[in-house]
């Protein structure tokens, strides 16, 4: 089993070879993989922002098909100092700023409990076949996730295969779903 700072590293450069076309196309597949999952019946769907250096999964494609389909869109607004993140309705005059970290975040906005999510579309670095995920390792959204209710759906979001094993602790939340850009994989 490889340790967590040494699969981080590899799937940063996996990611900084993709090329802009490669990130575009894969994106577009990976939304319409989702149109595969059951969980189109939900309410209120929480969805990332990409952050654009970091070459994560363009999103705004599942935004659009979850616009189209007239469901709640809830975006993050990242607290570093409390460690925390607080979600916001996205709404048609929602602006979106760029953080001091690079996170494309609503300025303001109504925040909404967590409990009230129904679907989670999760970031990640890496994920293994047993659908632990592998984040960038500041712990936000295992945080996020142990706040929602316990029937929330989470989705994970990977250009890339699965890992045979990521070590986990405790407080690490699985995944009902993973989407990369060939298949969709239930947990």
């Amino acid at each position: 089993m490889i340790n967590k700072q040494q699969l981080r590293k590899v799937y940063k450069e996996k990611r900084a070879q993709l090329s802009e076309d490669s990130i575009e196309e894969m994106s577009l597949a990976i939304a319409n993989q989702a149109l595969r999952l059951p969980i189109w019946g939900a309410v209120n769907y929480h969805i990332f922002l990409p952050i654009e250096g970091k070459k994560e999964v363009n999103t705004e494609y599942l935004l659009h098909i979850l616009q189209g389909k007239d469901k709640t869109v809830i975006i993050s607004k990242t607290d570093f100092k409390a460690m925390a993140m607080k979600h916001i309705l996205l709404q048609e005059n929602t602006v979106i700023n760029i953080s001091e970290y690079g996170i494309p975040e609503p300025k303001d906005g109504i925040e909404l409990p967590a409990s009230h999510i129904d679907v989670v579309f999760v970031p990640l670095l890496a994920y293994d076949k047993k659908g632990s995920r592998l984040g960038y390792g500041k712990g936000f959204y295992d945080r996020f996730l142990s706040e929602c209710k316990k029937e929330v759906i989470t989705i994970g979001l990977s250009f890339f295969e699965a890992e045979e094993l990521i070590e986990t602790i405790p407080t690490d939340i699985p995944l009902n779903y993973m989407i990369t850009p060939e298949k969709t994989i239930s947990f």
